[in-house]
């Protein structure tokens, strides 16, 4: 998992990037293809 200060180019990496909100951090997950996993905070 990278950790980054923006998510949005992680976001962009793949079509089935999603971004979701856990714990007072935020989260780039994908289900398909699970290395592009990112986290923010």
């Amino acid at each position: 998992m990278k950790v980054r200060n923006s998510l949005r180019s992680s976001k962009s990496r793949h079509r089935d990037c999603r971004v979701v909100r856990r714990k007072g951090r935020v989260y780039v997950i994908n289900k398909i293809q699970r290395r592009f996993k990112a986290r923010q905070g």
